[in-house]
């Protein structure tokens, strides 16, 4: 079994560290190893060895219409034809940012950059410029990409490989990350009691994806939405994931918060390449050559990632979210009663699109309590899953998806696979 994957990552061992390009791939904390992918359609992917997957971790998040959806596949085969990269301004990249500004409310400009990690480190960037401050709020637990500052306590890749932040950042780097844990306004509140005057601003994943799916309790943005403000720091949302995944218009929509600043990434490409990040006009307007808060890219605005973005975007105007986050929560509660009904304690939230699975007795809503769950039994959930034809992210860290091309069979299909895992 897996024959032409297991070949494939020893010859990529050689060549590439640990034989992937991003380390939560690699498949190690699962016990297991990679499946190298040949190809995608819809909710469905086939590994080099012939084998088929209904796919819920959807490249992490971008291909909510499904792989290969028909209209971006021809919007970006169309911009392949006009030329790959100009390094000047297109048409495309002002139609997706006019998108992107009607669609989110706390977005007045927005500037493409490259990644989510880009995107997270800009608009850290101008939160100081626009403040005159230095220090950050993070969430432990919470993953804003792999710059310096924010990998103090970051959950997904760096959590599933136990790595305590990373050698080859200095201290002084994350001397101005201050810590607070998710979901507790009270500690963010003493956080900014003490440091108020030097905060910067805040970063939050509006729901928190990258330790699993944790949902925000009841005030919980409101309260640092307050805070922030009565402080005279800026809100940062972070909507890599949750942008046009929670609703159309993102969290921010959703849950009727107002930031400063929005980072953004994953769906706005259509599953190319691609982050931005954008906010209120006053703070966009200090970012060069406007103002004097300097950030660029060569490949930002690339017009087959702006192409794909803006014929996802324009085809997710026509789909019925609530629909979809229906049948998500169904397939999630159904799931926890499969595994519940093997005497296996778990947790199944959802929320829109995305699930998350926690073998635990009780809900979790923070970093500490998603530690105290069974990860060998993950593993073991993980595994048999996959063999029964069940894709999954390899990490107890990281947050189902669903998309609208997933249909009634893959969700049976899934909880076939669940009732004959062996625990």
């Amino acid at each position: 079994m897996y024959e032409k994957s297991r070949q494939l990552f020893d010859i990529a061992r050689t060549c590439i560290p640990g034989g992937v390009n991003s380390p939560v791939r690699a498949c190690g904390n699962v016990d297991s190893f990679p499946l190298f992918i040949d190809k995608a359609k819809g909710s469905r992917l086939w590994d080099v060895d012939g084998r088929e997957y209904v796919d819920f971790v959807l490249s992490w998040g971008p291909m909510i219409l499904g792989h290969a959806d028909d209209d971006v596949e021809r919007a970006i085969m169309d911009a392949v034809r006009r030329g790959t990269s100009y390094g000047a301004p297109c048409p495309v990249e002002l139609a997706l940012a006019r998108e992107v500004v009607e669609a989110l409310p706390g977005v007045d400009m927005v500037r493409m950059v490259n990644s989510g990690t880009e995107a997270a480190m800009s608009a850290l960037r101008l939160a100081r410029a626009a403040t005159g401050r230095t220090m950050l709020v993070k969430c432990i637990g919470c993953y804003h990409g792999h710059a310096d500052p924010f990998l103090a306590a970051a959950g997904s890749g760096v959590a599933t490989l136990a790595i305590p932040g990373t050698p080859g950042v200095p201290p002084a780097v994350v001397a101005d990350t201050l810590l607070v844990p998710y979901n507790d306004l009270a500690a963010a509140e003493e956080c900014f009691d003490r440091h108020g005057e030097d905060i910067a601003c805040l970063i939050v994943e509006p729901v928190a994806a990258n330790m699993g799916l944790v949902l925000p309790q009841e005030g919980y943005l409101e309260g640092l939405r307050r805070l922030t403000k009565a402080n005279g720091s800026l809100l940062i949302l972070d909507e890599v994931i949750t942008g046009f995944r929670v609703a159309y218009g993102g969290a921010q929509k959703r849950f009727g918060i107002d930031p400063d600043l929005t980072v953004l990434g994953k769906i706005i490409g259509g599953g190319l390449p691609v982050g931005a990040f954008g906010g209120k006009r006053r703070y966009m307007e200090m970012v060069a050559p406007q103002g004097n808060m300097y950030q660029a890219g060569t490949l930002s605005g690339n017009p087959l990632a702006m192409s794909a973005g803006l014929a996802t975007l324009q085809a997710l105007k026509t789909k019925d979210y609530d629909a979809l986050e229906r049948r998500t929560a169904k397939f999630a509660n159904e799931l926890g009663n499969v595994l519940a009904r093997k005497g296996v304690a778990v947790q199944t939230p959802s929320i829109a699109s995305m699930f998350g699975i926690f073998f635990c007795p009780e809900l979790v809503h923070n970093f500490a309590q998603v530690g105290l769950c069974d990860q060998r039994r993950f593993t073991r959930f993980y595994s048999g899953m996959r063999e029964r034809g069940v894709y999954l992210a390899p990490s107890a860290f990281e947050t189902g998806m669903v998309s609208f091309a997933h249909s009634d069979e893959d969700f049976e299909r899934a909880l076939d696979a669940a009732k004959a895992v062996d625990f």
